[in-house]
């Protein structure tokens, strides 16, 4: 377990491993964190969102839906290679995953 890195910090790791980064709006402050603390981190979680086009994935990934808000997760890796930062704090991502991974 470790406490989340900061935006700034998330941000400047992706940087430093040569991704291309598109940073969509106000993605270090749009979150769930209303709903209760963020942390602490136990892994990563990948899950395959099925979209026609990758700024329909990027949208719906930011936005969610109407019976579950986004964002859905913290970035979106487009099949162009790109990672679009669409929220970082609480996410409804996929789930809260499994203990022993």
């Amino acid at each position: 377990m470790a406490s989340p890195a900061t935006a700034t910090a998330f941000l400047a790791a992706l940087r430093a491993e040569g991704l291309d980064v598109v940073e969509v709006g106000d993605w270090r402050h749009h979150n769930r964190n209303h709903k209760g603390p963020w942390g602490p981190v136990h892994g990563v979680m990948i899950h395959h969102t099925v979209t026609q086009g990758s700024a329909r994935t990027v949208e719906i990934c930011r936005t969610g839906y109407a019976s579950l808000p986004g964002p859905l997760c913290h970035g979106v890796i487009t099949k162009d290679g790109r990672v679009h930062l669409v929220g970082y704090g609480r996410a409804n991502h996929a789930g809260l995953g499994d203990d022993d991974v």
